[in-house]
């Protein structure tokens, strides 16, 4: 077996972070009664935070922001993109949308199925740039924190994704080496690029189906791929 230990990745990649999140956002938009400040759905709430949210979390990765500013400033820039005035809504829904969002359970299509196929099989582990707390709470929410023996956050390794220094980490915290080692993602930059720049061999999981210049290891679009790979 060429390798023991596998490195996943957490949001979009096991996590349904979209489908979680438009259920959290939808609970806010019913509860603070958005549609009278001039959010016209839930649907177009969550088109836009998502939106939002990913440039926001790109530029964290490439260290142009840090975590308190995706915090402080990711619904005003919704309400800016909306055309609403933030003024309007008096409520902190940043703080509403963390206590529900990490509550929620739901996984990418097969990733449960497969994570029990592995289980026993590999050594697993976690790499994310998500905040600590947030993230226990999703993986206990989802019923998956048992599948792991490390995770492994940005906080804990003083670096993230892509930065070699968290890959560097989290192998010497596992007690792996590279060769023997795996790094499964859906980040092409942070997870690929960032697991290549030490020599891992990567995953990329491209449900897009992205094309890209520097190949990964292994592309594949669906969870049970994985298993043809391992």
């Amino acid at each position: 077996m060429k390798y023991r230990h596998l490195f996943f990745d957490l949001d979009h990649t096991l996590w349904d972070f979209d489908r979680n999140s438009a259920e959290s956002l939808t609970e806010l938009y019913d509860t603070f009664r958005l549609a009278e400040v001039g959010i016209s759905s839930a649907e177009e709430f969550s088109r836009h935070f998502i939106a939002v949210n990913k440039k926001l979390w790109a530029d964290y990765d490439r260290n142009l922001i840090e975590h308190g500013y995706i915090r402080q400033h990711r619904f005003p820039l919704v309400y800016q993109s909306l055309g609403i005035d933030a003024s309007a809504v008096k409520y902190d829904l940043n703080a509403e949308y963390l206590r529900l969002l990490p509550r929620k359970p739901h996984l990418l299509d097969s990733a449960r199925e497969v994570l029990e196929y592995l289980k026993g099989r590999y050594t697993m582990h976690i790499i994310t740039n998500g905040f600590a707390e947030i993230q226990a709470v999703k993986m206990d929410s989802a019923e998956i924190a048992h599948y792991f023996t490390l995770v492994v956050t940005s906080e804990t390794a003083n670096a993230k994704k892509p930065d070699p220094l968290v890959f560097e980490y989290a192998l010497s915290a596992a007690g792996a080496h590279v060769s023997e080692s795996l790094m499964i993602g859906d980040n092409y930059e942070a997870d690929i690029m960032g697991a290549k720049g030490v020599g891992l061999d990567t995953v990329f999981y491209n449900q897009q189906g992205l094309i890209v210049d520097d190949q990964p290891t292994y592309n594949i679009k669906h969870w049970k791929e994985l298993l043809a790979i391992l």
